[in-house]
């Protein structure tokens, strides 16, 4: 066990760390692309990851800003002001939560889902590469 209670890393290889730095740059590489695509569209990364998440949202057609916040690995307040941004774009709309009217639901508009389709389908080719590169699994079914 380390000092902090946790249990100690396994030693990694020489080759743990190639792997590693090969995933994390070929990750960035894409990351970069997907930046590239945004900017071409007029959309900042973040932009495009939310609407991406309303557009891909599992359980509804909408999200609460917590769980966008979620989604983006982001705080609250930084997710609000994302909203905001997508709000003032017309990309996105808030509007009271049905069952709770404190509750607020983004919904993406028309604009927003055109949008982020045409980018998404921009996507494919990278990510198929990445998953024939790192033999991942197809994205069908439950994520």
């Amino acid at each position: 066990m380390s000092s902090s209670g946790d249990p100690c890393p396994d030693v990694l290889t020489k080759q743990d760390f190639e792997r590693l730095s090969h995933f994390r740059y070929r990750l960035r590489c894409f990351q970069r692309h997907s930046e590239d695509i945004c900017r071409e569209h007029g959309l900042t990364s973040l932009q495009y990851q939310l609407l991406l998440h309303l557009r891909g949202f599992a359980r509804s057609e909408w999200a609460t800003v917590g769980e966008l916040a979620e989604r983006l690995q982001a705080k609250h307040h930084g997710t609000v002001a994302l909203v905001g941004r997508c709000e003032e774009a017309g990309l996105v709309e808030r509007r009271p939560g049905r069952a709770d009217r404190r509750r607020m639901e983004v919904h993406l508009l028309e604009k927003g889902a055109r949008l982020v389709e045409r980018v998404a389908a921009l996507h494919q080719p990278e990510l198929r590469h990445l998953q024939e590169e790192f033999h991942l699994p197809g994205w069908e079914g439950e994520p």
